[in-house]
């Protein structure tokens, strides 16, 4: 007799839960895809003003990587605030995995903790660059700013891009919009991503499954909780932007690690790292959807959190801040 917690055996797949479970996943997929053919680029064009501003747009993606949204604060301090969140994220993830193992990199949260230090890692690499062609560009260009100015004041990027493009430094200028775009692709996913895990540890593994299968302590709280708390403040920092459809990449990420797990119960009869994947259960495909459809307000309560924050800058600091 097959044991039906079999993933291994033919059986376990060829059902109706999991073909109700693979709709979710792969129309979640097909709706990404249309998003992405929808509004991602510039060749649903139809005016020249839409072009000019779509290419205004990508110019604007090296700084939006590395300028803070308020002039007074000084490029300098994101990068240091990236570089603390790096080493310290990076200290309790390590801790973290010599203290349970490489089985910790089952979980969907280990890989948004990944991301998330990657991202601090990249973010603080294109601060660094930045910082370093501003430097570059205001000593070779000679810019006609009194050395008191350039220490204290907001510099216009607008000059050190024309003088960048004189120095034939646009070839840089391309390369680093290329970079920013990808840089704030990644936070988009990041934040998504970050959202989905620390709102279903809080409301759904805390309260129905800490006793019997999650038993709670310091590095796995701090894993669900020290992710946020510094990309919040990322968030009150930087000026990416935070398009809505860019969900689609946030949807890519959950649906390849399903996928993945999927895979690997196939190959390898081995434990779920979340009882709510395992195809067995009685309610799989509501546990599916339910968490299929949580991307939603993750994704958007953080896409609000980013609009409140230019929306008080404006208010507050109409001279001085910048929206991208």
């Amino acid at each position: 007799m097959v044991d039906p917690n079999d993933t291994t055996s033919l059986e376990y797949w060829m059902n109706l839960k999991f073909l109700l479970c693979s709709i979710w996943v792969f129309g979640s997929i097909l709706i990404a895809l249309f998003l992405i053919w929808r509004y991602e680029g510039s060749h649903h064009s139809k005016t020249y003003k839409e072009t000019t501003r779509l290419e205004r747009d990508w110019d604007s993606y090296d700084r939006e990587a590395w300028m803070p949204c308020v002039k007074e604060i000084h490029p300098a301090w994101l990068l240091a605030f990236r570089i603390v969140a790096f080493c310290l994220l990076f200290i309790a993830s390590t801790a973290d995995v010599v203290k349970v193992g490489t089985d910790l990199f089952y979980y969907y949260t280990q890989w948004t903790f990944t991301l998330v230090i990657f991202y601090f890692a990249f973010g603080s690499l294109l601060s660094a660059y930045g910082l370093f062609w501003q430097h570059k560009m205001l000593t070779v260009c000679s810019l006609d700013v009194d050395a008191q100015q350039a220490i204290y004041e907001p510099l216009n990027h607008e000059d050190l891009e024309n003088a960048s493009r004189q120095q034939g430094g646009s070839c840089f200028l391309q390369s680093a919009a290329f970079w920013g775009y990808i840089f704030q692709i990644l936070f988009q996913i990041t934040a998504g991503a970050t959202m989905l895990t620390d709102s279903v540890y809080w409301l759904v593994i805390v309260p129905f499954l800490t006793i019997n299968e999650y038993p709670m302590n310091f590095l796995t709280v701090l894993a669900h909780s020290l992710n946020l708390v510094f990309l919040l403040g990322e968030t009150a920092l930087n000026s990416l932007r935070f398009p809505w459809f860019r969900i689609s990449y946030f949807i890519f990420l959950t649906a390849f690690y399903v996928i993945f797990n999927w895979i690997v119960h196939a190959c390898v009869q081995t434990w779920w790292p979340y009882p709510f994947l395992d195809l067995s259960a009685q309610n799989a495909p509501l546990w599916y959807l339910i968490v299929a459809v949580l991307h939603l307000p993750c994704y958007y309560i953080f896409a609000l959190i980013v609009s409140i924050k230019y929306r008080v800058l404006a208010r507050w600091f109409p001279e001085s801040y910048q929206c991208l």
